[in-house]
């Protein structure tokens, strides 16, 4: 029988993440914060992951909880991977500096404690809509809903995986 393996360093918790974050302006880091579910990670994703880290110099990733999930109502099934192997694909990618799993129906307790500069979100959310908005609006920050990739969707994969 063999242990779980441990998780990568990337992924980290919420006073951590808070410690990181007070490092990073120490060095005058422009932080990008965006959230999500990242079920079955596709260049859709990847595409948008890389847009939003270009948009300052630490992108950190609010990771919906596999409770949280179930109760965003996307299906019976959803998600397909659990968190912690979301997490782990998530941290593989290089644009990636930190994921914090998050178990509310929201992740504006993140958003307020990360303080972002810059919230980010995909093109289905107009940036009035996305959570956190007025927050970050408050102190200055920068709100954007970047383009989606065209045909990449994880429910439409998942759909398309269904028909075979």
């Amino acid at each position: 029988m063999s242990a779980p393996a441990p998780l990568p360093s990337r992924i980290l918790d919420l006073v951590t993440v808070q410690r990181m974050v007070h490092t990073w302006r120490l060095k005058s880091d422009r932080i990008v914060f965006t959230n999500g579910v990242f079920d079955i990670l596709h260049r859709g994703h990847v595409t948008y992951l890389q847009e939003a880290a270009a948009l300052g110099d630490r992108l950190i990733i609010g990771l919906n909880s596999d409770a949280s999930v179930k109760r965003l109502g996307k299906g019976d099934d959803r998600p397909l991977n659990d968190q912690d192997s979301r997490a782990t694909v998530l941290a593989a990618l290089r644009c990636v500096d930190a994921i914090v799993v998050f178990d509310q129906d929201t992740p504006m307790e993140l958003v307020q404690v990360i303080g972002p500069d810059v919230l980010v979100k995909g093109g289905d959310w107009a940036p009035e809509k996305i959570v956190g908005a007025e927050y970050v609006k408050g102190y200055g920050g920068d709100v954007r809903s970047l383009p989606l990739v065209d045909g990449f969707s994880t429910t439409n994969l998942v759909e398309r995986i269904r028909r075979g």
